[in-house]
């Protein structure tokens, strides 16, 4: 059965924004069984099973995939480029970037990205599709070589775009579909600095709207409760791997719930449920004593669109205030919960 024939209407509603013309070539690739086993991961890393957080939409990191190459193929039309947005989280384990965290790289979160190529090329059905469209894997492997794609922060990627708008819309609650449509339909391509292409903004009002948006989810991405989480559940996986009961392998094999349901068949039940169950942290400026806490920062991500060929903070002085508000949030405190391993 086509994947895209059982997803959620609110998702197919929001690819219809991206791409009306749905490429049905990518569908032999979406079908294949790497990709498929994406859509049993989280693009929240873990924290959908809180009610720390709000957010109960299960958007998979294959559904961001989809979305990402269907934005690339919309502005450009090349079937390599999309090809690399459609793959580039194809390596992604359980539980995303806490994984990241589990390996002690929650300031740049790329520890995921290394096993992209291997990944492709241990694919037989992949590797046939792409042999029958001759393109060579160097072409698709890494996404970062196509500007559209992905660039670097504050820059506008595909990728940056895709994950802003559907945790605008569908994660976090943020925004209505029609703005969403509003917002994608009034971007284009421009030339950054550098003379590379970027995607950017017409409309200023539209522009610091989007700013507006992304500045709020930045700092949900990395606040407290977030933070705290990602190292909570990475530091579970970590005791669980100690002691023989999962290893890395794993989290690239099993599902999101196989691995919860690991979880509550071991000794930490009752504080993986005190995290599922509780409604916020709590946090001090002194390190707490005798219990498990947080202690460090993690990835900034935000967004400085263009406008018209030009940074949005250096014309729109609200645009520019969201922006730097958002830099200067704090992550210095001490977050915890009331329990310890």
């Amino acid at each position: 059965m086509n994947y895209l024939d059982r997803i959620d209407k609110k998702i197919m509603e929001y690819y219809k924004i991206l791409e009306p013309d749905f490429p049905e070539w990518l569908n032999d690739y979406i079908n294949t069984k790497e990709l498929l086993s994406q859509q049993y991961i989280s693009v929240t890393c873990g924290t959908i099973y809180s009610d720390l957080f709000e957010s109960d939409f299960f958007f998979s990191s294959l559904d961001h995939s989809i979305a990402v190459a269907l934005i690339v193929w919309h502005f450009t039309h090349d079937k390599k480029q999309t090809l690399a947005g459609l793959f580039h989280d194809i390596s992604t384990p359980a539980f995303k970037h806490c994984i990241d965290f589990l390996e002690g790289d929650y300031m740049k979160q790329e520890a995921t990205e290394d096993l992209t190529t291997e990944t492709i090329l241990k694919s037989k059905e992949i590797m046939e599709l792409l042999k029958r469209e001759n393109i060579d894997i160097t072409e698709v492997d890494n996404y970062h070589i196509y500007p559209i794609a992905d660039n670097d922060t504050p820059q506008l990627s595909a990728d940056r775009l895709e994950y802003s708008l559907s945790n605008g819309f569908l994660t976090y609650k943020l925004v209505e579909i029609n703005t969403i449509k509003i917002m994608y339909n009034d971007i284009s391509i421009f030339k950054d600095e550098n003379g590379l292409d970027e995607l950017g903004f017409k409309n200023e009002f539209i522009a610091k709207e989007f700013v507006k948006m992304t500045s709020k989810l930045s700092i949900i991405y990395r606040e407290d409760r977030t933070r705290y989480s990602m190292q909570f559940v990475a530091d579970i996986l970590k005791k669980l791997n100690e002691e023989g009961l999962i290893n890395r392998k794993d989290l690239y094999i099993l599902k999101e719930s196989d691995i919860i349901n690991l979880i509550e068949k071991s000794s930490y039940k009752d504080i993986f449920d005190i995290w599922r169950k509780s409604k916020f942290v709590l946090i001090s400026d002194n390190k707490p004593e005798n219990v498990y806490y947080v202690h460090h920062g993690s990835k900034v991500r935000y967004i400085d669109p263009l406008l018209n060929g030009l940074r949005i903070s250096k014309i729109n002085e609200q645009a520019n205030k969201f922006i730097q508000d958002n830099l200067s949030y704090k992550m210095d405190k001490y977050v915890y919960l009331d329990f310890n391993f």
